[in-house]
Protein backbone atom coordinates (compact mmCIF):
# COMPACT_ATOMS: atom_id res chain seq x y z
CA UNK A 1 0.00 0.00 0.00
CA UNK A 2 0.84 3.30 -1.03
CA UNK A 3 1.86 5.97 1.77
CA UNK A 4 2.77 9.60 0.87
CA UNK A 5 5.36 11.41 3.14
CA UNK A 6 9.26 11.74 2.79
CA UNK A 7 11.46 8.65 2.57
CA UNK A 8 15.03 9.18 3.77
CA UNK A 9 15.64 5.65 2.49
CA UNK A 10 14.45 6.39 -0.72
CA UNK A 11 16.69 10.19 -0.13
CA UNK A 12 19.89 7.63 0.49
CA UNK A 13 19.15 5.73 -1.89
CA UNK A 14 19.44 8.84 -4.47
CA UNK A 15 22.39 10.40 -2.86
CA UNK A 16 23.99 7.10 -3.76
CA UNK A 17 23.20 7.11 -7.35
CA UNK A 18 23.92 11.08 -7.83
CA UNK A 19 27.01 11.53 -6.07
CA UNK A 20 29.11 8.80 -8.25
CA UNK A 21 27.02 10.36 -11.25
CA UNK A 22 28.30 14.20 -10.48
CA UNK A 23 31.38 12.91 -10.40
CA UNK A 24 31.66 11.24 -13.49
CA UNK A 25 31.16 14.69 -15.03
CA UNK A 26 34.42 15.15 -14.72
CA UNK A 27 35.70 11.47 -15.71
CA UNK A 28 33.29 11.19 -19.34
CA UNK A 29 35.16 8.10 -20.72
CA UNK A 30 37.10 9.71 -24.27
CA UNK A 31 34.54 10.44 -26.96
CA UNK A 32 31.48 10.18 -25.11
CA UNK A 33 29.78 12.75 -26.60
CA UNK A 34 30.28 10.72 -29.96
CA UNK A 35 27.76 8.41 -29.03
CA UNK A 36 25.44 10.48 -26.84
CA UNK A 37 24.78 11.81 -30.33
CA UNK A 38 23.27 8.80 -31.48
CA UNK A 39 20.92 7.72 -28.80
CA UNK A 40 17.40 6.53 -29.53
CA UNK A 41 14.86 9.49 -28.84
CA UNK A 42 12.05 7.19 -27.79
CA UNK A 43 14.55 5.42 -25.16
CA UNK A 44 16.07 9.07 -23.90
CA UNK A 45 12.24 10.49 -23.68
CA UNK A 46 11.49 7.17 -21.49
CA UNK A 47 14.45 7.45 -19.99
CA UNK A 48 13.86 11.31 -18.78
CA UNK A 49 10.80 10.14 -17.77
CA UNK A 50 11.66 7.64 -15.79
CA UNK A 51 14.40 9.45 -14.21
CA UNK A 52 12.03 12.29 -12.64
CA UNK A 53 9.18 9.68 -11.48
CA UNK A 54 11.69 7.27 -9.78
CA UNK A 55 13.22 10.43 -8.29
CA UNK A 56 9.33 11.80 -7.08
CA UNK A 57 8.59 8.28 -5.78
CA UNK A 58 11.75 7.92 -4.16
CA UNK A 59 11.32 10.84 -1.89
CA UNK A 60 7.56 11.50 -1.46
CA UNK A 61 6.28 8.03 -0.53
CA UNK A 62 7.47 7.00 2.56
CA UNK A 63 6.83 3.24 2.09
CA UNK A 64 10.44 3.13 1.94
CA UNK A 65 11.26 3.87 5.23
CA UNK A 66 12.26 1.65 7.79
CA UNK A 67 10.38 -0.24 9.88
CA UNK A 68 10.13 -3.49 12.17
CA UNK A 69 12.30 -6.13 10.16
CA UNK A 70 10.08 -9.38 9.25
CA UNK A 71 10.90 -11.52 5.93
CA UNK A 72 9.49 -8.67 3.84
CA UNK A 73 12.70 -6.26 4.67
CA UNK A 74 14.97 -9.05 2.69
CA UNK A 75 13.65 -6.94 -0.37
CA UNK A 76 14.71 -4.12 1.25
CA UNK A 77 18.40 -5.98 2.16
CA UNK A 78 18.42 -6.40 -1.46
CA UNK A 79 17.99 -3.09 -2.97
CA UNK A 80 20.68 -1.83 -0.69
CA UNK A 81 22.74 -5.41 -1.74
CA UNK A 82 22.31 -3.61 -5.58
CA UNK A 83 23.09 -0.26 -4.62
CA UNK A 84 26.32 -1.50 -2.62
CA UNK A 85 27.46 -3.51 -6.30
CA UNK A 86 26.54 -0.23 -8.05
CA UNK A 87 29.15 1.99 -5.49
CA UNK A 88 31.37 -1.35 -6.23
CA UNK A 89 30.75 -0.78 -10.40
CA UNK A 90 31.74 3.27 -9.98
CA UNK A 91 35.20 2.62 -8.00
CA UNK A 92 36.33 0.15 -10.57
CA UNK A 93 35.32 2.88 -13.47
CA UNK A 94 37.08 5.76 -11.46
CA UNK A 95 39.83 3.15 -10.96
CA UNK A 96 40.11 2.29 -14.39
CA UNK A 97 41.29 4.11 -17.60
CA UNK A 98 37.74 5.52 -18.31
CA UNK A 99 37.39 4.42 -21.80
CA UNK A 100 34.00 4.05 -22.75
CA UNK A 101 34.65 -0.55 -22.83
CA UNK A 102 35.22 0.68 -19.02
CA UNK A 103 31.60 2.25 -18.70
CA UNK A 104 29.93 0.07 -20.40
CA UNK A 105 31.31 -3.03 -19.25
CA UNK A 106 29.58 -5.80 -17.02
CA UNK A 107 30.30 -6.01 -12.87
CA UNK A 108 30.13 -9.68 -11.54
CA UNK A 109 28.68 -10.65 -13.77
CA UNK A 110 25.72 -8.26 -14.32
CA UNK A 111 25.76 -6.70 -18.03
CA UNK A 112 26.46 -2.63 -18.53
CA UNK A 113 26.15 -3.09 -14.65
CA UNK A 114 26.23 1.19 -14.37
CA UNK A 115 22.35 1.34 -16.06
CA UNK A 116 21.35 -2.28 -14.59
CA UNK A 117 22.10 -2.23 -10.68
CA UNK A 118 20.04 1.28 -10.16
CA UNK A 119 17.17 -0.05 -11.90
CA UNK A 120 17.29 -2.64 -9.87
CA UNK A 121 17.80 -1.47 -6.32
CA UNK A 122 14.72 0.92 -7.11
CA UNK A 123 12.94 -1.87 -8.37
CA UNK A 124 13.88 -4.18 -4.88
CA UNK A 125 13.00 -1.12 -3.47
CA UNK A 126 9.08 -0.66 -5.04
CA UNK A 127 9.03 -4.33 -4.20
CA UNK A 128 9.85 -3.38 -0.46
CA UNK A 129 7.69 -0.23 -0.30
CA UNK A 130 4.24 -2.57 -1.95
CA UNK A 131 4.63 0.86 -4.31
CA UNK A 132 3.29 -0.01 -7.89
CA UNK A 133 4.11 3.97 -8.46
CA UNK A 134 7.88 2.97 -8.36
CA UNK A 135 7.51 -0.52 -10.27
CA UNK A 136 6.13 1.66 -13.38
CA UNK A 137 8.08 4.51 -12.58
CA UNK A 138 11.27 2.03 -12.66
CA UNK A 139 10.41 0.27 -15.41
CA UNK A 140 10.08 3.44 -17.26
CA UNK A 141 13.45 4.02 -16.82
CA UNK A 142 14.62 0.74 -17.33
CA UNK A 143 13.56 0.55 -20.35
CA UNK A 144 15.00 3.53 -21.37
CA UNK A 145 18.46 3.81 -19.08
CA UNK A 146 19.74 0.16 -20.05
CA UNK A 147 18.08 0.30 -23.62
CA UNK A 148 20.23 3.31 -23.99
CA UNK A 149 23.94 1.68 -22.16
CA UNK A 150 22.81 -1.75 -24.73
CA UNK A 151 22.59 0.08 -27.90
CA UNK A 152 26.29 1.96 -26.97
CA UNK A 153 27.78 -1.09 -25.58
CA UNK A 154 27.27 -2.54 -29.19
CA UNK A 155 28.27 1.11 -31.22
CA UNK A 156 31.72 0.85 -28.91
CA UNK A 157 32.25 -2.96 -29.60
CA UNK A 158 31.37 -2.23 -33.58
CA UNK A 159 33.81 0.47 -33.77
CA UNK A 160 36.74 -1.56 -32.12
CA UNK A 161 36.50 -3.85 -35.22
Amino acid sequence: MMQFGFSYVGLGFLLMLFIPNMIWTKHKPRDYEKYVGNENRILSLLERVGEALVCCAALTCSGFNLRKPDLWSTWLALAVLAMLLYEGYWIRYFRSRQEMTDFYSSFLGIPVAGASLPVAAFFLLGIYGRNPLMLLAVTVLGIGHIGIHLAHRREVSERKR
